[in-house]
């Protein structure tokens, strides 16, 4: 099966060459140059997945995701962006995204990325674990549709998000190392990696504050232990 990708990319270099290295993997890849343009690619060509640069012409990424979201919740979406803080990478997820990978990235990295996200969002299953569904304390994960309910309420999860919790979870009341879990979600254990781990580790710790009988605990120069 050949997935569509829209790419809404306005630096035309980058464009090209993710792009053509998208093809060569078999995937259609629908371009836009501006957020506009990739607006309306998305009302009528129906992708499978999303990749959006944030700062362009007419709409920004943000804005896109959010645009994209209203009409369709279920599309997974990936940033690709030199904006790299902390509070840059949550409001992506906060406008829609699914992931969010920091430029230069690498193609094999994204093409990961991509295939990860394409496998939970359309059913395709991946060798490894195929649990999707599970029950610590008085909350509930579910990983196809990356969703947290806690007794406050229900979240949205990114990509990386669901696959960090799903790991505490597998590990409940013992370590998870921090190599460990930043090399099969990340893909490698770089400075960048470990402090946007750091990001998404206390976006869960918000999200499971009101739960007296669940605490994610850090074990310093270690990992993390999830108690419950």
């Amino acid at each position: 099966m050949s997935y569509k990708i829209l790419y809404a990319e306005d630096e035309p270099f980058l464009a090209q060459i993710v792009s053509d290295n998208l093809k060569s993997k078999g995937y259609e890849v629908l371009q836009a140059a501006d957020g506009q343009t990739a607006l309306e690619i998305f009302k009528e060509a129906k992708p499978d997945i999303c990749l959006l640069d944030i700062m362009m012409p007419l709409k920004d990424g943000y804005t896109v995701a959010e645009d994209i979201r209203k009409i369709n919740a279920g599309t997974p979406i990936i940033f690709l962006s030199a904006k790299s803080l902390g509070e840059d990478v949550v409001k992506g997820f906060k406008s829609g995204g699914n992931d969010y990978l920091k430029k230069p990235f690498s193609m094999v990295e994204l093409i990961v990325r991509i295939d990860a996200l394409l496998a939970r969002f359309t059913g395709v299953q991946q060798t490894g674990n195929s649990q999707t569904l599970y029950q610590f304390g008085n909350c509930k994960l579910d990983t196809v549709n990356q969703q947290l309910q806690t007794s406050a309420g229900n979240y949205d999860l990114s990509y990386k998000e669901a696959s960090l919790l799903e790991m505490l979870i597998l590990h409940k009341n013992a370590v998870l190392e921090r190599q460990e879990a930043l090399m099969k979600i990340w893909g490698d254990d770089s400075y960048y990696n470990a402090n946007s781990m750091n990001v998404f580790m206390a976006h869960l710790r918000k999200m499971l504050k009101d739960e007296p009988h669940v605490q994610i605990m850090g074990i310093r120069g270690v990992g993390y232990k999830l108690i419950c």
